[in-house]
């Protein structure tokens, strides 16, 4: 049986879903903080040590302004009401990605993540403002700063998730089948799942679903 200790999720759907209920995109985004916390649940439960979810990308600034500001609302409002139970469950917050956001929203993310550094139980890893393609090119211009050798190890210590191990599992809902430039350093060995349901219709028993499925796979590694 495989162990699994990194689930990173790229939570596609929201807007659809909104559109699709007859409601707004942003009533989508609003639903899909559920589907977080039920995930969150589910990760405790199954000794999930590192879940890393995809909350915004490099890219997501092209999107309306209006949809932008819902967002970061929804944010903001999140971490106010849930960051006091989360250090109680001894889950730690820690942002990958630019903090290139409002001054309150910036002291907001600072905040919660010294409030739960210490925490053991789960680490959350908040993709915000984050894109692959950057995380790579700002990497490589850090280890040639360095004068380091350019090799694996040495490359992967000036990543953002260099103390976090590469994810065993990445799971897409929304039926889309690409990567949306999400980890592709660390992803070269996961197992990929893409779920047809939007995310805030993704649930409990599809989450164990793909954790019991992917406990199951002969995972080789090149090897035979």
């Amino acid at each position: 049986m495989n162990p699994l200790r990194h689930v990173a999720i790229i939570m596609d759907g929201n807007g659809r879903w909104g559109l699709k209920h007859k409601k707004s995109r942003n009533a989508g985004h609003r639903a899909g903080l559920n589907t977080v916390e039920v995930v969150i649940k589910e990760s405790i439960k199954n000794n999930i040590k590192y879940l890393t979810l995809f909350a915004f990308s490099t890219e997501n600034w092209k999107r309306p302004k209006k949809e932008i500001n819902y967002l970061f609302s929804l944010l903001e409002n999140f971490l106010k009401n849930k960051i006091e139970s989360l250090h109680k469950k001894k889950i730690k917050l820690q942002i990958i990605g630019n903090k290139k956001f409002s001054s309150n929203l910036n002291k907001l993310l600072v905040k919660s993540e010294k409030k739960t550094k210490k925490n053991n139980v789960l680490q959350i890893n908040l993709a915000l403002n984050y894109g692959s393609k950057l995380e790579l090119i700002e990497a490589f211009k850090k280890l040639q700063k360095s004068k380091k050798t350019l090799t694996e190890k040495n490359f992967k210590q000036y990543l953002q998730t260099k103390n976090i191990p590469d994810p065993d599992i990445l799971i897409r809902t929304g039926n889309t089948q690409r990567l949306s430039n999400f980890l592709l350093w660390q992803v070269a060995y996961s197992e990929i799942f893409f779920e047809k349901k939007l995310w805030p219709d993704f649930n409990h028993e599809d989450y164990n679903r793909i954790i019991k499925k992917y406990k199951k796979i002969k995972r080789n590694f090149g090897n035979v």
